[in-house]
């Protein structure tokens, strides 16, 4: 089976080409079935091979066998980890592509099937990313990954926002990508290795009794520099809602729902495989830089989508907020911990999805994504309604949905005070996306003024050729399968225990874990869920509770949609991570 692996990247990749190769001469019809054929048998090759990935499957590509201890070649793996991302990310994107399906307004005539080919290079490219056994191909693949989103995200290229919203994504993750890059060469350079776990042995090696060294510190910076961008953490976090205010619904669709969790995912995965071991970088160390960087990313996240009256952007920064939620959980280097963030990324990117989808009807039905401009517009839209209230319950953290699952086990697992950040940010989250369904769909409450936003989402184009009198089909059964695909992560019996066990085996050394719901985890998730609906309440009822107070205003600020302000925070992210990770080489 694990000759098949390749082909979780190649059956995109040639669908793409083929669509690029054909697509002037095929009906859109046609180009839209490839797409859905070609992302589809990915997504079934994925669930096919996970039964198969315990043991850890390892393919050479093109049969380039190491030959006495060396190799040239390209080494994909297949454990549970990266084949279950590998399957979320064709799952989300076929859905994304069904969602799609006959109302996206395609460009002009005689370009058919571009959109559909730029999806399927995005797919290929996280797949990629997801499976790649060697840093210097995790990066060709977060490359392309990080190309085809740019082409995405400034897609609808006739607009001047759209234009502005790519480059800065653009000019931002290249830089990560940069430095991504350069941490390689280092890790080369000491080791003259490329695959992840030999470097880790080579790391190991070269240290000696003495520990890491300066230039195993610059790596590990670099290195976690490029993934923490794709993350979104905070400070390397403001491409993301410029991002987000003007890519196409089905591109943020997957940015929030799975790009941005690969992000952590390879932290996860780098740090696990290449710094781990002694002549890495001490686990007290990365606790210390996970957990301080996460906590802001959760707390910052969370004020500022609750100060969002663009209902895209507002979504986005909850996506930061969980963002630093899952960063916490890796921080605290336990399997319980490791589990738990599984769970939560799970969960989170059904429900995310399915929220961008739900905005997606509002901005095509009314040319609008603005909060304030649609308050009572949204009534007839019934059945939105019901499925952006019940994503703003997953997002709280309602049991039985995999979001609350995934919070309560690592809730368990960090512990203490940390605990509180968790219910807040869930609740503060959650309390704005149902402060939006109350005035929206229901019309509940005073309109609020007019105060000073920097985006307040009116007089959006809509993505179909004219405002939709009527809501096609597709547009409210995928955030439905969506929505309910995150509830049965956590309420189908025995998958946390599945998950964990495939997350433990590929990084915990096989720890044991029993991963089930708790009384306290489900009482957290209740209690979250209250404080949101509290919350929302309040907001509702008090509209002056929607304007910006002063000492939130520098947050603001910071949004300011320059590129050059955006590089700089990089530039700072990356000095405060060395910082915070140096003791541990000052102590070797």
């Amino acid at each position: 089976m694990h000759h098949l692996i390749p082909l979780l990247v190649a059956v995109p990749l040639l669908g793409a080409a083929l669509l690029v190769a054909t697509g002037r001469r095929l009906p859109r019809i046609a180009a839209e079935i490839t797409g859905f054929v070609c992302c589809g048998g990915t997504a079934a090759l994925a669930l096919v091979l996970l039964p198969e990935s315990s043991p850890p499957m390892v393919e050479w590509v093109g049969g380039w066998l190491p030959a006495g201890g060396e190799s040239v070649g390209i080494l994909v793996v297949g454990d549970g980890p990266a084949l279950g991302m590998a399957a979320v990310v064709s799952l989300l994107t076929l859905a994304a592509l069904v969602y799609s399906w006959r109302y996206f307004d395609e460009p002009p005539a005689g370009h058919t099937g571009v959109f559909t080919a730029l999806m399927l290079l995005f797919q290929g490219a996280m797949c990629g990313f997801a499976i790649a056994g060697d840093l210097f191909n995790a990066f060709v693949f977060f490359e392309l990954m990080s190309v085809v989103a740019y082409a995405l995200t400034g897609y609808r290229i006739d607009e001047a926002k759209a234009v502005q919203g790519a480059l800065t994504f653009g000019i931002v993750n290249s830089l990560g990508a940069y430095a991504l890059l350069t941490g390689i060469a280092l890790l080369y350079a000491r080791t003259g290795e490329l695959a992840m776990a030999k470097i880790g042995r080579g790391l190991d090696a070269a240290a000696g009794s003495g520990g890491p060294d300066a230039l195993v510190l610059a790596s590990f910076v670099l290195v976690l520099t490029g993934l923490l961008v794709k993350a979104a953490a905070v400070p390397f976090h403001f491409w993301l809602p410029d991002a987000h205010a003007v890519a196409p619904t089905p591109v943020c669709m997957l940015l929030s729902g799975v790009m941005v969790e690969l992000g952590a995912y390879g932290v996860w995965r780098v740090y696990g495989t290449v710094f781990a071991g002694p002549g890495g970088i001490p686990a007290a160390d990365l606790t210390r830089a996970l957990v301080t960087l996460g906590v802001l990313t959760a707390a910052i996240g969370a004020v500022m989508c609750w100060y969002q009256r663009h209902i895209k952007r507002l979504l986005a920064y909850s996506t930061v907020s969980h963002t630093g939620l899952f960063l916490v959980g890796l921080g605290v280097l336990t399997p319980e911990g490791d589990d738990g963030v599984a769970l939560y990324i799970l969960g989170h990117a059904g429900v995310k999805a399915g929220l961008f989808a739900c905005a997606g009807v509002l901005l095509d039905r009314f040319g609008s994504v603005d909060e304030h401009a649609l308050h009572g517009r949204g009534r007839p839209l019934r059945a939105t309604a019901v499925l952006f209230a019940v994503g703003a319950l997953g997002l709280a953290g309602l049991p039985p949905f995999g979001t609350a699952l995934g919070k309560a086990v690592t809730e368990e697992a960090v512990g203490g005070p940390l605990t509180v950040l968790y219910v807040a940010a869930s609740a503060i989250t959650a309390g704005a996306v149902l402060r939006v369904t109350a005035r929206v769909f229901l019309g509940l409450g005073p309109r609020p003024g007019d105060a000073e936003y920097e985006t307040s989402g009116t007089d959006e184009e809509p993505e179909t050729s004219g405002l939709l009198s009527r809501i096609p089909d597709t547009m409210t059964t995928v955030p439905a399968v969506l929505l309910a695909a995150a509830l049965a992560v956590g309420a189908v019996p025995g998958f946390g225990a599945v998950v964990a066990r495939s997350v433990n085996e590929a990084g915990s050394g096989g720890a044991r874990v029993f991963v089930h719901w708790t009384a306290h985890g489900a009482l957290l998730g209740v209690a979250s869920t209250a404080l949101a609906v509290v919350l929302a309440g309040l907001a509702v009822t008090r509209p002056d509770w929607g304007a910006a107070p002063g000492w939130a205003a520098p947050l603001r600020r910071l949004q300011s949609g320059h590129v050059g302000d955006y590089v700089a925070w990089l530039l700072v992210g990356a000095t405060v991570l060395g910082a915070l990770a140096l003791p541990g080489v000052l102590g070797s």
